[in-house]
């Protein structure tokens, strides 16, 4: 088969083609995948693309940092308020993948607010300022640098799922959400019509994207399956899911950078794509370690102090007790 190696070059140097490779590139960092199948062969193909795989990627204590926030999505009020938040820190060698997920509620005295509203207000700001305000308290909150962010849409993570086929999810308590918002449905005069109820039983169950990102998204059940670190546990099942499911099946890589054009904006620019995707493709057989901060907040009586909101904040007011767990838990990865 001929190769016609000038489109190869302009297909990925091009800008719709590198947003893409941004998504595949930070997806594959996530879930630890092996994506060889599609990108190996066009790097191989182009000198150009070959140094730009040489790019050096900025670090700290031999990491890069991506902060990954996920949103609703849609044209409700909070649309833009961050459900999902996690840093994951990359080691090329030896090669180490460690993934933290903050949560939500936490509250951040220093702008009043709760840290899922960073990028909503930055970006109300100016564009782009998401991604900086979101850094910047992400990085004083963990005492860590985040070199790059990225934020994905739900919704376009629901048809993701489905391009797979679904995913298997074992369910390890049953639980009810009878508020769970419907998409669509967030205005409606009808208060009550806006919300369904959905119920999930214990047990292995097969998910389709919108089951998943129901289960991945509930908060609203009166047992322990409503608390955020509860649901950050359920969401890290689903990312793991759904990262067995495509190394069952590589080649479905292939579809899914149809679908990835809507799943994600990110501030890496184009220029460091390849060295991102390179940086991926070292660590994709590596063992993602997990871990979050609830034992080291908790929340307080509901006061003026935090706008009367439901929040959480570190026991004692300690700070750093959250940078030096953190600390010990990317040194733990060294071997």
């Amino acid at each position: 088969m001929d190769v016609n190696y000038n489109r190869i070059k302009r297909q990925l140097l091009s800008r719709v083609y590198l947003k893409r490779l941004v998504f595949l590139g930070i997806l594959l960092i996530i879930l630890g995948i092996c994506v060889r199948f599609i990108f190996l062969p066009t790097f191989g193909f182009t000198k150009s693309a070959w140094k730009l795989t040489q790019i050096k990627l900025p670090v700290s204590d031999d990491r890069t940092n991506f902060l990954v926030m996920g949103v609703g999505g849609g044209s409700h009020t909070g649309a833009d308020l961050t459900d999902t938040m996690a840093v994951v820190s990359v080691r090329a060698e030896p090669p180490d993948v460690a993934v933290i997920t903050i949560p939500r509620d936490l509250w951040i005295q220093s702008l009043k607010a709760k840290i899922n509203t960073m990028y909503y207000y930055g970006e109300e700001k100016q564009a782009g300022g998401g991604f900086i305000l979101a850094k910047s308290t992400v990085s004083e909150v963990l005492g860590i640098p985040i070199h790059f962010a990225a934020l994905i849409d739900f919704s376009g993570f629901e048809k993701l799922i489905d391009v797979m086929g679904g995913v298997e999810i074992n369910v390890l308590n049953s639980f009810e959400d009878k508020l769970y918002p419907i998409a669509g449905k967030e205005n409606d005069s009808c208060e009550s019509c806006r919300y369904e109820t959905i119920k999930f039983d214990i047990g292995i169950q097969s998910m389709s994207g919108s089951t998943a990102l129901k289960f991945a998204r509930s908060r609203n059940s009166e047992s322990d399956e409503g608390s955020d670190f509860a649901r950050s546990k359920r969401q890290e099942q689903v990312m793991k899911a759904v990262r067995e499911k495509i190394i069952q099946n590589p080649l479905k890589m292939i579809e899914l950078q149809a679908v990835s054009r809507k799943l994600t904006l990110s501030d890496i620019s184009p220029d460091l794509v390849p060295a991102v995707i390179k940086l991926g493709l070292g660590v994709y057989k590596t063992p993602v370690r997990t871990t979050n901060i609830s034992t080291l907040v908790y929340n307080p009586p509901i006061n003026s102090l935090y706008d009367s909101q439901w929040v959480l904040i570190p026991i004692g007011d300690n700070w750093l007790r959250i940078t030096s767990y953190v600390k010990d838990f990317l040194r733990a990865g060294i071997q």
